[in-house]
């Protein structure tokens, strides 16, 4: 019988989740960003190997809400911890031991769903560091490929017996609208400084994939004027560095050539009104 089930990626910010299910699956699926809360809404990758399919969700880091999309990013963190059949809950190696989720997560009672701890950045803690050797503890190094093996071993023991749930050559369950719309993020939090990225958000407008190069109509929203002439840059030369890298990012997922117009426009304080959050995707059930 083959192994099928839903695993969350869970933790605090910046704990390595999204390097991890890049790492998982193969592919660039979910931002990268040394900058925390990059994770916005939760990104599904999918990978089928031999018997068993895992259905990876890199979740937001579980944080204090300081506004409305703080508490739409905790809500959804908090979802699908709750909606997972198993939960790989992520915590540096340099910071063992790991407090129990419950307790990050400020639940009331522990989760229902089998918890894997994983130790991550394995390479930042240095040869004298504890090895953990609880019986559901893995230690990995997603940007070495380091404990990968041994992590799906221990992931695939506690999935349950399903058929699979999607096609094995799958990779992902969400449109290339949403990758499209994230690696333009993604591109913002390399090429903007500072906080200005945590102002920015992304809208797609127009997806034509049937035409050649693929024609993608982006806007990119920010909370102030001010912060628009940031974003375009003297004679736009910051907006061309941030569609450059963008349109990169989503070529090689997309497998084809890539025409991006990038605009940008201001949406007031959208981070903290809720209909402009809810316009831009981010609901909070």
């Amino acid at each position: 019988m083959t192994r099928c089930g839903t695993i969350v990626l869970a933790g605090r910010p910046n704990v390595g989740k999204s390097t991890l299910l890049n790492a998982l699956v193969g592919e660039h699926l979910a931002i990268v960003s040394p900058k925390p809360q990059s994770t916005r809404l939760p990104v599904v990758g999918l990978l089928t190997k031999d018997d068993t399919q895992y259905i990876f969700t890199d979740s937001p880091g579980l944080l204090e809400p300081e506004y409305q999309l703080h508490e739409v990013m905790r809500a959804a963190a908090l979802r699908a911890i709750d909606d997972a059949e198993l939960i790989a809950y992520l915590h540096p190696l340099a910071e063992d031991p790991a407090p129990p989720l419950a307790t990050v997560a400020r639940l009331e009672k522990p989760p229902r769903a089998p918890i894997v701890t994983v130790y991550t950045k394995s390479y930042a803690a240095g040869p004298t560091a504890r090895r953990p050797d609880g019986p559901s503890d893995v230690i990995v190094s997603a940007l070495r490929g380091e404990g990968l093996d041994a992590l799906l071993a221990a992931l695939r023991a506690r999935l349950p017996e399903s058929p699979f749930h999607y096609d094995p050559d799958e990779l992902a369950t969400q449109p290339m609208r949403f990758f499209a719309a994230e690696f333009v993020r993604e591109a913002a939090f390399e090429q903007l400084h500072e906080e200005l990225p945590y102002s920015v958000a992304c809208e797609i407008d127009e997806f034509r994939e049937g035409a050649e190069p693929v024609y993608i109509r982006a806007v990119l929203y920010v909370e102030r004027e001010s912060q628009k002439g940031i974003v375009i840059g003297e004679g736009g030369r910051t907006i061309k560095a941030l569609g450059a890298a963008a349109r990169g990012k989503i070529e090689a997922l997309l497998g084809q050539r890539v025409f991006l117009d990038l605009h940008v426009k201001v949406l007031p304080k959208w981070r903290r009104d809720e209909p402009s959050l809810k316009r831009l995707g981010y609901a909070k059930s």
